[in-house]
């Protein structure tokens, strides 16, 4: 935690995070919390000295309880919100690598996972199809995964109104 890419100044926080899209017969994994009221994607903080590649993976299997492997890194999101829990109006800035993940052909998962908080994280398969009707960040996941996507895509988000 205390190694994590980030920092907090007063009011601003940001983060140099990786995450993971894993995909399963038409459903992509996302985290969700009992504190939270939206669903989250798979990934956290890359530590100093770690590669990118190296975190998603190391996050994926502290959240899932299983080993991916890493197909391709799919898109550099920078992201800017208003923090939530801990973050309660702190102003936030991301930058984070996702990474499509190679499928294991089944939603078998370990999962015992606690969030930065201590709060139990649960694992959720949403239907690809029905990604609209959840509240799911980061929310161009949904456009995302319904696209032809080849090569490396760029997204920015401000989502700080």
């Amino acid at each position: 935690m205390e190694h994590d890419c980030g920092f907090r100044k007063g009011n601003k926080w940001f983060r140099y995070r990786a995450a993971a899209i894993i995909v399963e017969d038409n459903c992509v994994l996302f985290a969700g919390n009992d504190v939270d009221d939206y669903y989250y994607s798979i990934g956290g903080g890359v530590h100093l000295g770690e590669t990118s590649e190296e975190a998603v993976k190391r996050e994926v299997f502290e959240e899932t309880g299983v080993e991916y492997e890493v197909d391709r890194l799919a898109v550099i999101h920078e992201n800017f919100f208003v923090g939530s829990s801990d973050l309660i109006g702190v102003d936030c800035h991301e930058i984070a690598f996702y990474y499509i993940m190679k499928p294991k052909g089944n939603k078998n998962l370990n999962s015992q996972s606690v969030t930065m908080g201590g709060i139990k994280e649960n694992m959720y398969w949403i239907p690809i199809d029905e990604l609209e009707k959840y509240n799911a960040y980061p929310t161009f996941m949904k456009e995302y995964l319904k696209s032809e996507h080849t090569g490396i895509k760029h997204i920015i988000t401000d989502e700080r109104d």
